[in-house]
């Protein structure tokens, strides 16, 4: 007798979807457990690490945030190869305002997030009507364009970049700026793709066509999720500005717009989780693997064809489906 595989879902998945419906403790604790789980990771690993880890964590964080960010324009139909341009205008805007303006990193960063998210959106809101690769090579362009400016005008000290930045008060609070910011983005940023303006976002990566023949302005949705994706990016560039007391072309580096892309695709793309997921992944495996040399990309290119081939879903949407759903086999009639 023929069989097939047929999933179903826990009898406490079938039950919460309104929290009316929870009778219990194991319940709630069910229900709870997988957002508990992120925030007491956050702020227990910065106690249990050694030094070295703990800047670790914060390229982690950093990273996650870019992914986050990276995310969000992905479910609005916008696929960007240009990270490294929030990131780097971010940490610029961060770089001009304490070496020249001598402000302190507390207000240069939000300031710099702020005006890092509005810088870019004006330079990329000419393209907003440019559809798929045609939009990603301009996010592609702009800072490897950006670097050359810097590099034949000597502006902001040209090659050599700004150094002697002020730095944060202290190491803790490097660290649980950069973990709150993270649960923040995390929490806060799925809750609003789950609303009514994220559920046009995704209508607009869905069929952007239908979404305009029902009256809605599906460009300025676009520069708003362009703008939170870029203030993002620009908060992590900041961040990390103050982090390394300097700021110089490297900022706008390749690493910082492919690795977020990387940590998305194995997480899972979609969730914001899995793309936090990924950077927790990637980003420890990239330094575990450094003792190795050359053969480190060798390794770490294996590690991501395994996993985009073996799980194309993301480690996160596995995840989930194993933990609200059971597998059995039942027969074919």
């Amino acid at each position: 007798m023929p069989k097939r595989k047929e999933r179903i879902d826990r009898g406490i998945k079938a039950r919460s979807g309104d929290i009316f419906a929870l009778s219990s403790w194991r319940e709630m604790l069910y229900l709870s457990g997988p957002r508990l789980l992120p925030v007491v990771g956050c702020l227990l690993l910065p106690l249990v690490l050694g030094i070295y880890w703990q800047k670790v964590l914060l390229a982690v964080g950093v990273f996650a945030l870019l992914a986050i960010s990276w995310d969000i324009l992905a479910q609005s139909g916008m696929i960007s190869l240009g990270q490294a341009l929030f990131f780097g205008m971010g940490a610029y805007c961060a770089g001009i305002l304490n070496h020249y303006g001598g402000l302190p990193p507390l207000i240069t960063i939000p300031l710099a997030a702020l005006g890092g998210g509005l810088i870019c959106t004006a330079l990329l809101l000419p393209v907003l009507r440019l559809r798929g690769i045609y939009f990603s090579m301009v996010t592609l362009i702009i800072p490897l364009t950006l670097v050359r400016l810097i590099e034949a005008t000597k502006i902001f000290g040209g090659t050599e970049g700004l150094s002697g930045m002020t730095p944060l008060p202290s190491r803790w609070l490097e660290l649980y700026l950069i973990m709150a910011a993270l649960l923040g983005a995390l929490f806060g940023f799925r809750r609003l793709m789950s609303s009514d303006f994220g559920l046009v976002l995704k209508g607009i990566n869905d069929n952007d066509r239908s979404v305009m023949n029902a009256g809605i302005n599906i460009y300025w949705f676009k520069a708003q999720a362009l703008f939170i994706s870029s203030a993002i990016g620009a908060f992590c560039g900041a961040f990390m500005t103050h982090v390394y007391m300097f700021v110089g072309m490297p900022v706008f580096a390749l690493d910082y717009s492919i690795l977020p892309i990387a940590a998305a695709v194995v997480g899972g793309p979609g969730t914001l989780a899995g793309a936090t997921l990924g950077a927790f992944i990637l980003v420890p495996l990239s330094e575990i693997l450094r003792g190795i040399g050359g053969l480190r990309i060798v390794l770490y290119g294996l590690f991501l064809v395994i996993f985009i081939v073996a799980l194309p879903e993301g480690i996160f949407h596995y995840i989930q489906r194993k933990y609200h759903q059971f597998e059995r086999w039942v027969e074919v009639e």
